[in-house]
């Protein structure tokens, strides 16, 4: 039986605030009223799989996990390194990342396309060439297609082994499916539409996939100098194990994370499971569904 009463009702609301105020940013409330109370139609109803898992804390998981599945790709790491500011702004670019994810998934279809608009009007100025000598665009649809199925199969990974109620194989598919629309409208030219499709993709991309040295920074950044506050430390290395754990095999080998099958299940999952219940009894009271970033 979960505590009940005055204290623990305080406790649960100002815990749920600061979250949403780290993950969300001072617009934060601002932005949750306009994408949730603004009228008119949406691309995804109530029922729709992509609800669910964008509305659920396995997303911490999930979005932990798929930064580090998507450094492998040396010219996607290479934009990152040198043009999102993650070092200098960590909480900015969640910030900047969970409004988006909030108001593609929940928001009016004017917005949701505005929103994909503005996304591609920066990937246009992200350019250059890597240490090793290779240009890169971050418009490269090429490119824009390894960050969407790294992202959807860390999302779905961590919504079916942490999420409060994971999805059906039909519903796994429609959740694919769902993202699809959001990877077109980011100019993704033939993204998968089922899971069979998503790992088929993943695996094409595998030979272009290696842990360069931006790519392992970036993994002790998130992992061992993460930009929490010193008590949110332990709960926040506990979502970061789980992420690593969430990685297919491959992935972890290539970034040297060391993986311990004996221990993942008898102490990271177990606690994954705990740290994510209480992120989530945190953010619940009375807002409406929204990302577990934004929401």
């Amino acid at each position: 039986m979960r505590p009940t009463g005055p204290r623990v009702g305080e406790l649960r609301e100002r815990l749920g605030s600061a979250l949403f105020a780290r993950v969300a940013g001072p617009d934060g409330p601002r932005n949750r009223a306009r994408i949730h109370g603004t009228p008119g139609p949406r691309w995804f109803g109530p029922d729709r799989p992509v609800r669910r898992v964008h509305g659920d804390a396995s997303m911490f998981i999930g979005g932990l996990s798929a930064l580090l599945l998507q450094s492998l790709h040396p010219l996607a790491m290479a934009a990152v390194a040198a043009h999102s500011g993650f070092r200098g702004d960590p909480w900015g670019r969640l910030q900047r990342t969970s409004t988006f994810l909030a108001t593609t998934t929940y928001g009016t279809v004017d917005s949701a396309r505005l929103a994909c608009d503005q996304v591609r009007a920066v990937h246009a100025r992200v350019h250059g060439v890597t240490p090793s000598g290779e240009a890169y665009r971050a418009s490269d649809p090429h490119l824009l297609g390894w960050v969407h199925v790294a992202e959807v199969d860390s999302f779905l990974r961590a919504h079916q082994r942490y999420g409060l109620r994971p999805l059906t194989d039909d519903e796994c598919d429609g959740y694919v499916a769902d993202t699809a629309r959001i990877a077109i409208e980011l100019g993704v030219p033939d993204p998968p539409l089922s899971t069979a499709e998503l790992a088929h993709r993943l695996g094409a991309y595998r030979p272009e996939l290696r842990a360069t040295r931006e790519a392992k920074e970036a993994g002790r950044f998130l992992l061992l100098h993460p930009p929490v506050p010193l008590l949110a430390r332990l709960p926040y290395g506990v979502l970061a194990a789980n992420a690593v754990s969430l990685l297919p095999d491959w992935a972890a080998a290539e970034l040297r994370l060391p993986r311990l099958p004996l221990v993942e299940g008898v102490c990271v999952r177990p606690l994954g499971s705990a740290v994510t219940s209480a992120v989530r009894w945190a953010m619940a009271p009375s807002r409406p569904p929204a990302s577990a970033a934004t929401g």
